[in-house]
C-alpha cells in the first residue's frame, strides 16, 4: 500500500460519466481519494453519505473528494443519483488504481478467501504527495477522521420527523426491601 510521503502516480481512470481523470492533473488541489468496496451497500453508502453531508466543510478546507471502486460507470451513476452525491466516483474496473495504491487485497469471510477492495482513504496534498493514509475507516464519521475534529452531529444526523411525540420518560419505582422474619 502506498504510504504517507509517497508521490501519487500518474494514472488515469474514468469517472461516472466516462471522462478520464488523471491523478497527476489534480496537482494544486488537496484530494480525498477514498477506496470503497461496492456501490449501494450499507457501509459504502454510510461512508458516501457522511462525505456528502459534510461536503461543504471539506470544500472549505480545500479538498476535492473522489471515490474509487471497481464498479462500472453505469452503477456509479445510479449510486450518485440515488444518494445525491456531489462528488465524482472513479470506475476502476481494470483495478489499475487499486493495484498501484495497494487496495486490492486478499480478504476472508466465513473461512472463504477472496480478492476485494480494502477500505482506505488517501489524503493528498497540493504537491501530489500523500500526507496521510486512513486504513481504519469509520464509515459513519469519516469526515471527522479526515479533518481530525468532530463534526457537529446535526450536519450528518437525519432531521427529526415533524409531529413526532417526545419520548416518554421512564421512571423506576424504588424497590421495597422485605423485612426479615
Amino acid at each position: 500500500m502506498l504510504k504517507a510521503g509517497d508521490k501519487v502516480p500518474n494514472i488515469s481512470v474514468n469517472d461516472q460519466d466516462g471522462k478520464a481523470v488523471n491523478l497527476a492533473d489534480l496537482k494544486g488541489k488537496k484530494v480525498v481519494l477514498y477506496f470503497y468496496p461496492k456501490d449501494m451497500t450499507s457501509g459504502c453508502t454510510a461512508e458516501a453519505c457522511n462525505l456528502r453531508d459534510n461536503y461543504k466543510v471539506l470544500q472549505k478546507q480545500g479538498y476535492e473528494v473522489l471515490g474509487v471502486s471497481t464498479d462500472n460507470e453505469k452503477l456509479h451513476q445510479k449510486f450518485i443519483a440515488k444518494e445525491k452525491l456531489p462528488f465524482r466516483l472513479l470506475a476502476d474496473t481494470g483495478k489499475k488504481l487499486h493495484e498501484v495504491f495497494g487496495t486490492w487485497i486478499e480478504k476472508s469471510m466465513y473461512g472463504r478467501k477472496y480478492m476485494g477492495t480494502a477500505r482506505a482513504t488517501f489524503l493528498i496534498n497540493e504537491s501530489g504527495i500523500i500526507d496521510e493514509v486512513i486504513e481504519k475507516v469509520d464509515t459513519r464519521n469519516h469526515t471527522s477522521q479526515i479533518l481530525k475534529e468532530p463534526i457537529s452531529k446535526r450536519s450528518s444526523a437525519k432531521p427529526a420527523k415533524k409531529n413526532s411525540k417526545p419520548a416518554k420518560k421512564v421512571t423506576k419505582k424504588p424497590v421495597k426491601k422485605r423485612a426479615k422474619s
